[in-house]
């Protein structure tokens, strides 16, 4: 019984050590969240002026531009997935490779070659480990994204974009990352980053939104030229802060989740200590009498 109040107790001790981390952790998240939800607020109402005016654009103007007209014939498609560098998020990065396996397996389906671009260490992890091959990696900037890095991947994306088929280059491409909706919500989603597709809600005019006219100097090509660049980039950089955001509610979830099972952890060991020690008292006492009943008989 000795024996077994000890084991009860050393492991009382070491959930309440794992319980300061995950608290520890939690707090870490709670704090990082509101930064990250400020940076996806300060960045979307310029994704949403580029986006009007790209609308505006693909609305008054005839021009046909590579970034903006669908290819007659789509033989390779880029994915760009973006997930996190670190685990202890729940489901966040697991949920994220899901839904790209799903737009992976459609479009090999649809008969495309698919080359993957893998944001964050998680999503690289996956694809070495499954022995995959890829076009090319980032990582090291999930919990706090920089514009350098999105400036980056984006230059990256529309370089290969603008390639002919037979030097590598893509007739479409698809980001996969996680939208954060709020505290509570957040899911996976997959856009279509180029040919240019506007169906965000959030940042794609309202239907009864009256586009402005614009003129256009000194071409509306070389506009789109210099603008459309522009616009992939800022998707990549909302999608990297949206993700960032979502990663860290996520783990916030996950490490009180985590908080709130070692309470219960603590409690059933604390009970299991007492119960034994409770035992070891009972069989002390009829030991006791026992032996008091003993010595009685003898006289």
């Amino acid at each position: 019984m000795g024996a077994q109040m000890r084991v009860y107790r050393q492991r009382v001790k070491s959930v309440q050590a794992t319980k300061k981390i995950t608290r520890a952790m939690e707090l870490i998240a709670a704090s990082r969240v509101v930064k990250a939800r400020q940076r996806v607020e300060e960045a979307t109402p310029y994704a949403a002026a580029l986006t009007r005016a790209l609308s505006a654009l693909a609305t008054y103007s005839n021009e046909e531009h590579l970034l903006t007209t669908e290819r007659d014939e789509v033989r390779r498609a880029a994915v760009v997935i973006i997930a996190g560098d670190r685990g202890l998020s729940g489901a966040y990065n697991s949920s994220v490779l899901k839904e790209s396996e799903q737009l992976v397996r459609r479009l090999t389906e649809e008969g495309k070659e698919v080359v993957a671009y893998l944001v964050g260490r998680r999503a690289i992890a996956f694809y070495k480990f499954r022995r995959r091959e890829y076009a090319a990696e980032w990582s090291g900037f999930s919990d706090k994204p920089t514009y350098d890095a999105a400036k980056e991947i984006g230059g990256r994306i529309v370089d290969d974009f603008v390639k002919d088929y037979e030097e590598g280059g893509h007739d479409e491409v698809h980001v996969v990352y996680t939208r954060f909706k709020n505290m509570v919500t957040q899911e996976p989603r997959v856009l279509r980053l180029v040919p240019l597709e506007i169906v965000d809600d959030e940042e794609a005019p309202a239907p009864d939104d009256v586009l402005p006219l614009y003129e256009f100097e000194p071409s509306a090509g070389q506009v789109l030229d210099a603008l459309l660049p522009k616009y992939v980039i800022s998707r990549i950089w909302t999608c990297l802060l949206s993700a960032s955001a979502s990663q860290m509610a996520a783990q916030q979830r996950a490490m009180k989740s985590a908080t709130d099972n070692a309470d219960a952890l603590i409690k059933t060991y604390t009970r299991l200590a007492n119960q034994a020690r409770q035992a070891e008292i009972t069989q002390e006492i009829s030991e006791i009498v026992g032996g008091t009943d003993a010595l009685a008989s003898a006289k």
